[in-house]
């Protein structure tokens, strides 16, 4: 979605509201919600939740408690309490909703973390916040050469500064421990700002950043994903992929937390399928499992010293042989298990539209013919 000033601009290029995803019609923000209870009014007697849910920069989310009784809708650009002076953000959620994600979040109502919002922000307020946030890509590339210069070992990602520009937050990365001490004293002297420096793991670095993934959609994590589950190689074991890094990685370095979707899916359908390292046991010789296809159902399995040789199986079938076999009855052999496979029939494409050739317009042969033709044509010429 967009608002109505993302429209295109001089010669093809983006206009943009130059807002970074803190417009106030609240179309292209990152992690933004859906109301779906706006339209719904609440019984007599009820008054509304008093608890909003405020968005800062790059999808930062907080929760905050309406004191002043102020009407408050999505998308109001609000002045929120802040430690010290005040922060200023865009309303992400009212009403109901925000009291089933508190719940949800495991957040209760009385606890002394949750601030307040002071008022609407005004016109200076919106000012200060504006010219802050122009400030900030400037900074972030004189911060990285600072630190480079110092020998450290860190990236700094991003800077968020807070509305009432006293306080800039310093996003960073590191894969170890970084004395920073010297940094903030070169940062305060530089910015003449309070400085704050946070650390922030792969995946918060790329949800803050945000990007296209392999899929061609944008990021989860920057666009509805708010929680980071832990995912490792036997997600991709388990759904049978290749463990390849430079496939199974996203854009943090990490394996894609896409992994994660459907894995339980998997796993309910292996119960169904014995362990791949059982052997099977039969007259003619041992087999081995040598491939498994969830979505069909069937095992491939192979005699030891024949592994050219596979033979098809159900997973009912190579159960029923794993049964036999704990019981010590002897099974003959896999073939009078194994499943013929019936070729799926490729599809044969006819005309079924009436298209005609490209080039049946263009007329083939018939030149000899008509050179003889004018040559019959001619009349003799006499000589005197």
């Amino acid at each position: 979605m967009g608002c109505s000033s993302c429209a295109t601009g001089k010669d093809g290029q983006p206009k943009g509201c130059k807002n970074n995803g803190t417009c106030g019609t609240d179309g292209c923000n990152k992690l933004s919600a859906f109301d779906w209870l706006a339209n719904m009014s609440l019984p007599q007697g009820v008054e509304p939740y008093n608890f909003v849910e405020v968005r800062f920069k790059n999808g930062r989310k907080h929760f905050y408690k309406n004191t002043e009784n102020l009407s408050l809708s999505m998308g109001d650009v609000v002045a929120t309490e802040a430690n010290p002076g005040h922060d200023v953000g865009v309303v992400a959620l009212t009403g109901e909703l925000v009291r089933v994600q508190m719940k949800k979040k495991k957040v209760r109502p009385d606890s002394k973390e949750i601030l307040k919002v002071y008022r609407k922000a005004s016109q200076r307020d919106i000012d200060i916040w504006q010219e802050a946030r122009e400030r900030e890509e400037s900074m972030k590339v004189r911060a990285r050469e600072i630190a480079i210069r110092l020998n450290l070992q860190m990236k700094i990602s991003d800077i968020e500064f807070q509305g009432d520009a006293s306080k800039a937050t310093f996003y960073y990365t590191a894969e170890e421990r970084v004395d920073f001490r010297q940094l903030i004293k070169e940062f305060a002297r530089e910015f003449n700002t309070r400085i704050e420096m946070r650390q922030v793991g792969f995946r918060q670095e790329a949800s803050r950043l945000g990007g296209i993934g392999s899929c061609g959609r944008e990021l989860c994590c920057s666009t509805w994903l708010t929680d980071f589950r832990s995912v490792n190689t036997s997600a991709a074991r388990y759904q049978q992929l290749s463990l390849n890094p430079q496939k199974l990685a996203g854009q943090c370095g990490k394996l894609k937390c896409c992994l994660n979707y459907e894995l339980d899916t998997y796993l309910d359908a292996l119960k169904d399928f014995p362990k791949s390292d059982i052997k099977l046991h039969t007259k003619k010789g041992t087999a081995v499992c040598q491939k498994i296809d969830i979505f069909k159902g069937l095992l491939w399995y192979a005699y030891e010293g024949d592994w050219s040789n596979w033979h098809t199986l159900t997973a009912e079938q190579a159960n029923d042989i794993i049964k036999k076999n704990s019981k010590k009855e002897s099974v003959s052999s896999l073939e009078e298990y194994a499943v013929d496979l019936q070729q799926e029939a490729k599809p044969d494409f006819t005309n079924a539209v009436g298209q005609d050739s490209l080039t049946r317009f263009d007329k083939k042969g018939g030149g000899k013919k008509k050179r003889k033709n004018k040559r019959k044509k001619r009349k003799p010429q006499r000589n005197g």
